[in-house]
């Protein structure tokens, strides 16, 4: 009846009076787990985590219950971020029952949500030796070697696993991978799962793949300053272009390189690098050293320099580079390009089903949501400046809160 505090204080009776009764001390657990929700307390919620434990260690425990605690208890760890605390907890499950694959389905996004993606490939690979057509275990088997670069092995898993239907495996980011596996191997299918993806929801569009979105924002591939509202940076970045673009220079010349190169596995081939003076929101100081006018200059525009889902970069392209289709993660910002050194012809780039080239002094905005390729087939290389700014269609409340990616 939604009484959680009267539930709590019922079940606390009965596990003075049966102190050995894991039921009484499961149901005072599932009560501390219903009032913390009720209260949003992370201390209450803990309280239920350290029940849940309890349950497990008294005598006589039905194996049904024995999982239930466990899964509820890695679960309440999990939200609370307390990764390895949860890992720990499911690998008891996994040594209490061998047999039951799906725990050991768990115990693998467990590492992958550690990083541990070697550990998680081999749970995977045991499940899989157990049961060849478990759906789970293959969707995230496929997503690992894709992770790993191999793109062909990746396939097969993904999309078996997608089409077995199985609980779990109707997720956005197999859709994406899946599609974007394909597109690496020329094979046009890509766009047949992408249209899966969008019917099941995952994505707002076959072209706008964004995983992490606030619904209803305006989407359309290709933006001017006027839609966006921020005519004044783009007027200050385009009347600037040539103290931005001496200042990169003058870092692009320096020995030691400040330019890293791109390290999202999204070139087929070439060479791309990157020097990034805004992160997430975040400034960092000793990049803005080397380039101090660029700096004060984005300084006076929050919507760039605050943009926790964004950065702000010099992007240098030498001559022979190809950049996959690919998507960014989240619809809530929109990507600036100003041109700095651009040749004269063989670079362009594609949103969604337009090319479009840069020019020097000049901004190019897109929503990088959308697909988007890029072709560098000049003589000399490519020189511009990114900058991230939050979608023109974002409350201030939402870009004080909006979580950073």
């Amino acid at each position: 009846q939604g009484k959680v505090e009267e539930a709590l204080r019922a079940f606390e009776a009965l596990v003075n009076q049966y102190p050995q009764s894991p039921r009484a001390r499961y149901g005072k657990a599932q009560s501390e787990d219903d009032l913390a929700e009720k209260m949003r307390s992370n201390e209450m919620l803990q309280k239920a985590i350290n029940t849940y434990d309890e349950v497990v260690s008294l005598p006589n425990v039905p194996s049904d219950l024995i999982k239930l605690s466990l899964k509820r208890e890695a679960d309440r760890q999990q939200f609370l971020g307390r990764m390895r605390g949860s890992l720990v907890t499911l690998q008891k499950l996994v040594q209490l029952f061998p047999g039951d694959t799906s725990f050991k389905n768990d115990l693998g996004v467990g590492y992958l949500l550690i990083g541990d993606n070697s550990n998680a490939k081999k749970v995977y690979e045991e499940v899989l030796s157990l049961a060849p057509n478990d759906g789970f275990a293959k969707v995230h088997y496929g997503f690992i070697l894709k992770a790993e670069n191999k793109i062909a092995e990746s396939i097969p898993y993904l999309k078996e696993g997608l089409e077995s239907g199985d609980p779990g495996t109707d997720d956005g980011r197999f859709y994406f991978h899946l599609g974007d596996a394909l597109q690496r191997m020329g094979d046009k299918e890509a766009y047949r799962w992408y249209e899966l993806g969008y019917q099941r929801g995952h994505f707002a569009s076959v072209w706008q793949r964004s995983l992490y979105n606030v619904k209803g924002l305006k989407a359309q591939p290709w933006w001017t300053a006027r839609e966006t509202g921020y005519t004044e940076l783009v007027k200050s970045l385009e009347k600037n272009w040539k103290l931005i673009r001496d200042e990169g220079l003058a870092v692009m010349d320096k020995k030691r390189s400040l330019f890293l190169p791109e390290d999202e596995n999204l070139r087929e081939k070439g060479d791309w690098s990157q020097f990034t003076l805004w992160q997430q929101g975040r400034k960092n100081e000793n990049a803005c050293k080397s380039v101090p006018k660029t700096c004060a200059l984005l300084e006076r525009f929050p919507e760039a320099t605050g943009c926790r889902r964004g950065q702000i970069k010099y992007s240098i392209m030498h001559p022979g580079t190809h950049v996959w289709p690919h998507t960014g993660p989240t619809n809530c910002r929109l990507r600036m390009h100003l041109g700095l050194v651009i040749p004269k012809e063989g670079c362009r780039i594609r949103c969604a089903q337009e090319n479009r080239t840069w020019e020097e002094g000049k901004v190019l905005i897109f929503d990088d949501s959308f697909e988007h390729e890029v072709w560098q087939d000049a003589g000399s290389y490519r020189l511009i400046f990114i900058v991230d700014v939050w979608h023109p269609e974002l409350s201030a409340q939402q870009r004080r809160t909006l979580p950073a990616i």
